[in-house]
């Protein structure tokens, strides 16, 4: 930072803290509040619904783009906060990954103009996508993404990732973050499954819980410096459009969408979150972002959120520009914030938002009080932020900053989540005197490793500025020794914009070299992406990549089949082939040592599937499925062979020792009002090794006036056990957790026997 800037910066310090020392004493927020709102300009409230992307107010050829290195144009700059009174901004440079001091920096410059330049001197709240650690600052701790986090089974882990982002999120002088995702990982085919925690309800609602209470804190105290504002994404039906493709239509019946995606996010909305993005696409033929019966009756209303509702990405613009349902840009943003959107993710042309929206205030086409409505919810998330007190938090207050424990953290939490999903006989764990061949496009990528939204919307600048971590043959070679291991790429990804495909690479000699390793490591997936350039036509994973795999089989070498993916790529024509199948998810910057430590046999595999991984493109059932989509073809009897097929089942993961279920019993064999019935099962380490087992505790509902589900996961936990250990595990049920929706939108229980399941033991209950 040169001198002027440090002068600048003392000034404005002193100037704040002479503000604070003058300013008019409140006795509680509202209070506060209030008297904010009393003394603004219509235009004033209207900026403050503005969010701007940080390319606008920096040097360059457009607002769409800025020079690298990054600086702040501070005409543009001056014209957002003080002339349109803009009241967030967002995003970082061209999608480049800054240091905290520089982060610390820009916002600081900010903050300076909102503070002491303006007329009401409102701090801005500056927004982020840091969804894996924080994934815009450079050096920060890098956790697998969330639906690796959810294999895990283990809600500590997002806990820990999420206190940890929100540490390294300060540190960077960033409040507010557009995390978690609580989106219904339901379709394999869409391309920002790996950004949830999978296919599971429950699942997804307990992680995002952990989520909230470690970003948020306990006790719900974004004011502490070490704790962020969070955004739950994307409210709601998101993740299953009827095509797998980013933001087309979904048809999505009302009691779907009420049992399996609105739960979650009730969770964490009774959890204390501070916001929530609108889902950016159409349910039912309906804009969610012009759907008052979803923002206003069901979000505000019937689950009684009182935060900040945010858009997604120009999807105001999109009721015109896309949807066709708004004539221009000015009814857009009627039917948007009449709708009950607070705030605007524009995030380019402010001038044209703030201008429609006064307009249309003045024109009576949208009432004041719904932007008084709009603006309090904003002015309390900065205040609950304590951004009067403390607008910028610095870099040098955060010596934990990438610390060795938080790192210990990512990197557990990858060892954890890790899934064996075959181990013909029993080649895992390898000796570590082993001759290996590494091959396939994933060996040698940091990018691959970590997926979209890594120091770049697409991850694409993963390989830069993560290269002094391991990669899968780095690792490899780390743990044996590089004299053991033969590295050939067989194939590669070949950039073609934000997109990918693969290319030959040395693939008569990576087939060559097959013959001569005792083992055969096929590192095979998706290099990374996200949005729209993730969609994709069809499931099943590469041509080049499926003939690689074919090929180094015949060498008559055991390969072990590693797959570093965003989504379930169909592997039904190599599988058979295959000694051994692993499952890496998308582990971040320590996924590479954690598959090493678990190859070698020093870790121990625990992860289990949270999504029901296919066996064919188009056969794309949940674990959760109904009854007829599991009919057989019968001796006799003409009976359609159904979908549910799968290559391996929600769940379903090995471990290199065995565990023994037993003594399934219950409290009770009947369930009635609001008594619990406690479930209790032993679990035994039968094999010769330490291990973690997943014990997850399922119902079917045996009959009911709708279709039941053929099971549900209700409870799980995790557990470690010693070789011969055994532990008892307890459970609670209630009336609730065997209901269901009905078409009409109503939750009931109705009497009847209900089976529960934990490992191959079932027993039968009745609510009455």
């Amino acid at each position: 930072m040169n001198k002027a800037r440090v002068i600048r910066l003392m000034i404005f310090l002193c100037a704040f803290v002479l503000f604070s020392c003058s300013e008019k004493q409140y006795d509680t927020i509202d209070e506060k509040l209030e008297s904010l709102l009393e003394e603004m300009t219509l235009e004033e409230k209207v900026g403050q619904m503005a969010q701007i992307t940080l390319d606008v107010i920096g040097k360059g050829g457009s607002r769409y783009n800025s020079y690298e290195p990054f600086l702040i144009d501070t005409v543009m700059l001056r014209k957002a906060i003080l002339e349109y009174h803009v009241g967030s901004i967002l995003n970082t440079t061209n999608n480049y990954a800054l240091t905290p001091v520089k982060w610390n920096e820009i916002i600081s410059f900010i903050q300076q103009i909102a503070m002491e330049e303006s007329r009401m001197k409102i701090p801005v709240v500056y927004g982020i996508d840091a969804i894996h650690g924080v994934t815009y600052t450079d050096g920060a701790t890098i956790f697998p993404q969330q639906i690796t986090l959810a294999a895990t089974f283990n809600p500590v882990h997002a806990y820990n990732m999420a206190r940890i982002t929100a540490y390294e999120t300060r540190a960077s002088g960033i409040p507010w973050n557009f995390s978690p995702v609580l989106d219904l990982g339901a379709d394999p085919r869409f391309s920002r499954q790996f950004e949830g925690f999978g296919e599971d309800p429950y699942l997804i609602e307990i992680m995002g819980e952990q989520m909230i209470l470690g970003y948020e804190g306990i006790t719900d105290s974004i004011s502490s410096p070490y704790k962020v504002a969070t955004c739950v994404k994307h409210f709601l039906g998101y993740s299953v459009p009827a095509s797998g493709k980013d933001r087309t239509p979904a048809y999505i019946p009302e009691n779907m969408l009420r049992e399996y995606h609105l739960e979650p996010f009730k969770k964490v909305i009774d959890a204390g979150t501070e916001s929530v993005m609108i889902n950016s696409g159409i349910i039912n033929g309906i804009s969610s972002h012009a759907s008052y019966e979803l923002i206003t009756k069901i979000l505000k209303e019937e689950l009684g959120f009182k935060g900040v509702v945010v858009t997604d990405w120009m999807d105001i613009i999109n009721l015109h520009t896309r949807d066709k349902i708004a004539v221009d840009n000015k009814e857009a943003v009627k039917l948007a914030v009449n709708a009950g959107i607070d705030m605007s993710m524009i995030p380019y042309e402010f001038e044209q938002f703030c201008q429609d929206l006064v307009a249309l205030v003045k024109e009576g086409e949208v009432k004041e009080s719904r932007i008084d409505d709009a603006v309090r919810r904003i002015l309390s998330m900065k205040m609950k932020l304590g951004l009067w007190e403390n607008p910028v938090t610095k870099i040098e207050d955060y010596p934990e900053f990438a610390s060795e424990t938080s790192v210990k953290e990512a990197y557990e939490a990858a060892a954890e989540a890790i899934t064996l999903l075959k181990n013909e006989y029993k080649i895992l764990p390898l000796s570590k005197s082993v001759k290996v061949l590494v091959t396939g496009p994933n060996a040698n990528s940091m990018r691959a490793l970590n997926g979209g939204w890594t120091y770049s919307w697409q991850g694409e600048k993963a390989d830069r500025y993560a290269q002094q971590y391991n990669t899968i043959l780095e690792a490899i070679q780390h743990k044996i020794g590089g004299i053991n291991v033969q590295y050939v790429p067989g194939v590669s990804y070949v950039e073609t914009g934000n997109y990918y495909e693969d290319k030959d690479d040395r693939f008569s000699e990576a087939v060559q070299q097959a013959k001569k390793a005792d083992v055969v490591i096929l590192c095979l997936g998706e290099n990374s992406y996200t949005e729209k350039p993730g969609d994709l036509n069809d499931l099943t994973l590469s041509h080049n990549q499926l003939n690689l795999a074919k090929e180094v089989a015949k060498s008559g070498k055991p390969v072990i089949l590693v797959l570093n993916e965003g989504r379930p790529r169909c592997i039904r024509e190599i599988e058979p082939s295959m000694a051994a199948v692993v499952q890496t998810y998308l582990p971040g910057n320590y996924g590479g040592d954690a598959l090493a430590d678990i190859l070698f046999g020093d870790v121990n595999p625990s992860g289990k599937l949270p999504y029901t991984y296919p066996s064919y493109p188009n056969s794309l059932v949940t674990y959760y499925h109904k009854p007829a989509e599991e009919q057989k073809r019968a001796e006799g009897a003409y009976v359609y062979e159904s979908d549910y097929n799968p290559q391996y089942e929600f769940g379903y993961g090995l471990s290199y020792t065995d565990f023994e279920y037993s003594n399934l019993r219950v409290s009770s064999k009947t369930i009635s009002g609001n008594k619990p019935v406690e479930i209790f099962v032993d679990i035994a380490n039968t094999g010769s090794l330490s291990g973690k087992e997943v014990v997850m505790l399922y119902t079917s509902d045996l009959y009911a006036s709708i279709t039941p589900d053929v099971k549900r996961l209700r409870r799980f936990t995790k557990i470690e056990l010693e070789p011969g250990e055994k532990k008892t595990v307890r459970f609670e049920l209630n009336a609730r957790d065997l209901a269901f929706v009905t078409p009409d939108g109503k939750w009931i229980t109705e009497p009847g026997e209900f089976e529960i399941k934990t490992g191959s033991l079932k027993q039968v209950i009745k609510y009455k």
